[in-house]
């Protein structure tokens, strides 16, 4: 059986969200980001990036990267429709993947998490986290227009996109306490309504 490695409310929250979606068989291991567990030498040997998530398959092999975990969920379970493999559907979700993860993720919420990777002065750190905030702003108008008059980025139907734009919008709303904007509120109330991610919820202690 596959083993998600995972740590509650993190990015893989959209990992376990496809793993759910996609109908698989798999468990969970929860991984302490508080406690440093992702440097501990049993989860090194397993995953020497020291991060999460990271899936384990059938075979032993394990996955890293969320883009590519997320690819490999929804080609393996191909009768689930969460990656279109006509061309400029399958073009506009991975854009959407990618604008999420490297851009909004990695340079947005790192700095306003974690504005000590950008700068060693303490006087600079809330103009570090004050371009993070400018960075997800100018992201969530951008998927706010896209979800204008559309239940899910690519329409009627929910991809990989939408379990990536979750996790942002689950720290937006419910980690920093902000106001979505309106449509991506209703993407969000969307998705959170959906029985999957009800479920991811409440095993992550997120309800």
């Amino acid at each position: 059986m596959m083993k998600l490695f995972y740590s509650p409310g993190s990015c893989a929250l959209g990992i376990h969200v496809l793993l759910e979606e996609s109908g698989a068989s798999y468990e969970v291991a929860k991984v302490n980001l508080q406690t440093r567990e992702q440097y501990s030498p049993e989860y090194m040997k397993l995953n020497p990036k020291s991060k999460v998530p990271a899936l384990q398959r059938e075979d032993g092999s394990v996955l890293t990267e969320w883009p590519a975990i997320a690819a490999w969920i929804a080609l393996t379970h191909p009768q689930k429709a969460l990656l279109s493999t006509e061309p400029e559907t399958l073009a506009r979700t991975l854009e959407a993947v990618d604008y999420i993860a490297a851009s909004l993720h990695m340079q947005g919420f790192t700095r306003i998490w974690r504005p000590e990777h950008f700068t060693p002065d303490e006087a600079s750190k809330d103009a570090v986290r004050a371009k993070g905030q400018e960075i997800v702003d100018k992201g969530l108008a951008h998927f706010d227009g896209a979800l204008d008059g559309r239940e899910y980025l690519g329409g009627a139907q929910m991809s990989i996109a939408d379990a990536a734009l979750f996790y942002l919008e689950f720290w937006v709303a419910d980690r920093l306490k902000q106001t979505l904007p309106a449509h991506v509120a209703a993407h969000y109330a969307r998705m959170r309504a959906r029985p999957a991610v009800a479920k991811v919820l409440a095993e992550e202690g997120l309800v």
